[in-house]
């Protein structure tokens, strides 16, 4: 198929919606689908050797940008956008503005619109409906059951069978395929040989940092390791380790999406310690319907996970893969890290079972599904793709 992409991520970036997007685009292509992305043309051009290790996939994605004024809450940026893959002769649109979403179902295009949170109210709430009340609406995709029923509850009926996809974010698994012991990975990147705790991910308020603070000072003979993270926030975390006495803390900063499954493999246990409001990049709250990447990429890498006992964790996470404690419980989180450091076979148990449900989430797999039977549907309505 040609499938004409929209979207307002900012690329470059190292926000998740940015990485997301691009192994979307990454895995379209590599099932042979003929793309094009069109982006606002507010971000500097395009460094591919700079750009592929940065976002850990293998192949340039053609991108088109296109003017955004930043007073019309990107509806013209999603109206040319719409037109634009329309003159490309898209097969289908797959975009993540509801703006785009609504502009192409109103005009009847083919359309698959990305779900990752609930749509902001009034107006996001009404092109939701717009984009299902309009020819093109072929299929949504919600990242989490959460977010699936919540977006029901805005359309006012319940999705069909088939047009509802739950589509949560992905690894790639291909990565994570040939990492030996911890021990091992930690002697060839020149880290201490010490029982080391991970945390990668952006250091946005929620994440629990300051509980990761606080456990490495109640273990001082443990390693812990944050990558992640922009140079601001990163200096701030910095200074408040140095205030605290706590010299056991490595944070690495922002490392690169290809780098990240070496530096996961690294460690004997891999954390989310999320609070019970969790920020992202636009700094609203994602704890009800949070697919966070890193839960998937932690379950590939075959480590332990300690981890947030939220409603929305447990649709990936469970007692067989991961330890689930009470958010913002220190006394819970101490305990339960030390009982893994002595029960070794308990740490192998969850390891091995991680890896093996790691293996329905690679991101070529969520493609697949997010199109599987959309050249049928099409073909049966006289729109042969």
């Amino acid at each position: 198929m040609r499938i004409g992409l929209i979207s307002t991520s900012r690329v470059p970036s190292r926000t998740a919606n940015s990485i997301e997007l691009m192994k979307v685009c990454q895995a379209l292509k590599d099932l042979g689908h003929t793309i094009n992305l069109w982006l606002p043309d507010r971000d500097p051009e395009t460094d591919w050797e700079d750009l592929l290790p940065r976002y850990g996939i293998h192949s340039q994605i053609p991108i088109t940008r296109i003017p955004m004024s930043s007073l019309l809450h990107g509806y013209d940026f999603s109206v040319r956008a719409v037109f634009a893959a329309r003159r490309w002769n898209s097969d289908l649109l797959y975009v993540w503005p509801y703006q785009a979403a609504a502009a192409a179902s109103i005009l009847g295009l083919p359309t698959v619109l990305e779900l990752h949170d609930e749509p902001p109210a009034p107006h996001g709430h009404r092109l939701l409906r717009a984009f299902l009340k309009g020819k093109g609406a072929a299929r949504v995709l919600p990242t989490t059951e959460a977010l699936k029923k919540r977006a029901e509850e805005l359309a006012g009926f319940t999705f069909e069978e088939g047009f509802a996809i739950l589509s949560p974010n992905g690894v790639d698994l291909n990565k994570y395929s040939h990492f030996p012991a911890p021990e091992i990975v930690r002697g060839r990147i020149g880290w201490k040989e010490e029982f080391t705790v991970g945390y990668t991910g952006q250091l946005y308020d929620g994440r629990g940092l300051s509980l990761l603070l606080e456990l490495a000072n109640m273990n001082p003979d443990v390693q812990f390791v944050w990558a992640g993270g922009e140079p601001d926030t990163k200096a701030e975390w910095q200074n408040r380790i140095d205030e605290a006495g706590v010299d056991n803390t490595i944070l690495l900063g922002f490392v690169p999406n290809a780098d990240l499954p070496e530096i996961q493999a690294a460690c004997d246990v891999l954390v989310m310690p999320y609070e019970r409001k969790i920020a992202v990049s636009s700094g609203g709250d994602t704890s009800r319907y949070a697919s966070p990447m890193k839960a998937f990429e932690y379950l590939a890498a075959g480590r332990v996970i300690l981890s947030s006992d939220l409603p929305v964790v447990r649709e990936v996470l469970n007692e067989r893969n991961a330890v689930l404690l009470p958010p913002e419980d220190i006394d819970a989180w101490d305990k339960a890290l030390n009982r893994i450091r002595a029960d070794v076979e308990q740490q192998q148990v969850l390891a091995h079972q991680a890896k093996q449900d790691s293996q329905q989430y690679s991101w070529l797999e969520r493609e697949k599904r997010a199109l599987a039977g959309l050249e049928l549907t099409r073909q049966n309505d006289g729109k042969s793709i």
